[in-house]
């Protein structure tokens, strides 16, 4: 095999979940055409619900594609396979079991001598920076340094291609620059024998201090929207002018031609955003700083939000109305500096009128319960129906979120503890009759 040759090949590669009718199939990934050559390090970003984890998934062999296939080395692969490794996001170790003993674990399963084994978990727990920590057990350590056992773990079985998913982000902000700075250390001095890294994550900023190339997907279905290569020098100043501009031009990539928000569905996947974000983000945009008008780059550091946290509030504002996002920049509608001038009780009022006007889940759960006698529905109902739509785990995030924006508008009462929507709230009759 050349260098010229790919060590991980993606052919229009779709993934579904949840049906066995394809009228009812959840589509998560679609026609991914994709490759990893060896001395590379590709990035993946994408939105909150775009597929990234999945698509790591089926290149390692854990979950299989729904059609297309993917070749590693010219292989399709079926199942797990020796030459790739996989570090997590959650660091995934056995308490019972010492740091020497959960690196051990691979190469236990590939039956490599006890020797030999012993000899390369040592190594590895060296290289990885936790000499001396051999005999502890994973609660008697850091989360930093739990995942550096993650990535002895995934590194001792000497790997061509290494697979993160988010491994840096259940950390805090100084270990997981730590961390990171440490791997690529060991990257570009080449003492990890890793051909190639694929990381997915969730951060520009820590995508554009580590990869060669940038692949950005568009979500519902996830699909590759753009490829970015990156040609700064490490180690790169996440300061200088032009890696801000590079940070800039992912953020445009990600909003471009996003159009009006607008749904049709109840089965919509509404963004998980609090009412609270909600609100803060319109106060901060319509500070006198950005007087309604915002750079999502510039927004996002003052606000210390990474993409999968600040995409789905401002995704949320865009479905609602309260704003429009297009090419790296929020701009705020007219209308919302009512609500913003706004009184608490008014403010209710506008936020339940677009709720009701955008959101047709919010229509309907109005509108069955002032249909019922007694004016109460559980929520039993609402999650089978949108179970027509997303998965079960997803039917019950769904509901959640609307259950957040109605209870703040005052359209309806839910009680968690009986999973009963009713019409207990002042006004909420009104509103739901006249629509």
């Amino acid at each position: 095999m050349s260098d010229a040759d790919p060590l991980i090949e993606l052919r229009q590669v779709s993934k579904s979940f949840g049906a066995t009718d394809r009228a009812d199939e959840i589509l998560v990934l679609k026609d991914i055409d994709f490759s990893l050559h060896p001395g590379e390090i590709v990035a993946i970003l994408g939105r909150s619900g775009c597929g990234k984890s999945t698509l790591l998934r089926i290149i390692c062999g854990l979950t299989r594609a729904s059609s297309g296939v993917a070749l590693y080395r010219g292989q399709p692969v079926t199942a797990p396979v020796a030459g790739i490794s996989m570090v997590f996001q959650t660091f995934g170790l056995f308490p019972w079991l010492t740091v020497l003993e959960n690196v051990e674990l691979g190469l236990e399963a590939l039956k490599v001598p006890g020797p030999e084994r012993r000899q390369r978990a040592l190594a590895a727990i060296d290289m990885i920076g936790l000499d001396g920590f051999e005999s502890a057990y994973p609660k008697e350590l850091s989360g930093g340094m739990r995942q550096r056992v993650g990535f002895a773990r995934a590194l001792v079985v000497n790997p061509d291609v290494l697979l993160m998913d988010e491994a840096f982000s259940a950390l805090d902000v100084p270990t997981s620059e730590t961390l990171r700075g440490d791997l690529l250390d060991l990257w570009l001095e080449r003492q990890i024998p890793t051909r190639a890294i694929l990381m997915v994550s969730h951060s520009i900023e820590e995508t554009l201090m580590i990869a060669d190339r940038v692949v950005i997907l568009d979500s519902n279905p996830g699909r590759v929207k753009a490829q970015l290569q990156i040609t700064l020098k490490h180690p790169r100043d996440d300061l200088a002018p032009a890696f801000r501009r590079l940070v800039e031009e992912v953020y445009e990539i990600m909003t471009a031609a996003a159009g009006e928000q607008r749904i049709s569905s109840i089965g919509h996947r509404l963004p998980a955003a609090h009412v609270a974000q909600l609100l803060g983000l319109l106060d901060e945009v319509n500070h006198p700083t950005y007087q309604g008008r915002a750079d999502l780059s510039a927004l996002a550091d003052a606000l210390k939000l990474a993409v999968d946290r600040l995409f789905p509030i401002i995704e949320a504002l865009q479905l609602l109305d309260f704003a429009q996002v297009a090419d790296g920049e929020i701009r705020l509608n007219p209308h919302s500096q009512a609500f913003l001038d706004a009184d608490i009780q008014r403010r209710k009022m506008i936020f339940g009128e677009h709720l009701l006007r955008r959101v047709p889940l919010a229509a309907h759960i109005c509108r069955v319960i002032d249909e019922r006698p007694g004016q109460r529905a559980p929520e039993s109902r609402f999650l089978r129906e949108l179970e027509d739509f997303v998965s079960e785990e997803e039917a019950e995030r769904v509901l959640h979120v609307i259950v957040d924006w109605g209870r703040y508008a005052e359209l309806f009462a839910f009680d968690y503890q009986t999973g009963i929507f009713s019409a207990e709230n002042p006004g909420a009759e009104g509103q739901a009759d006249n629509h």
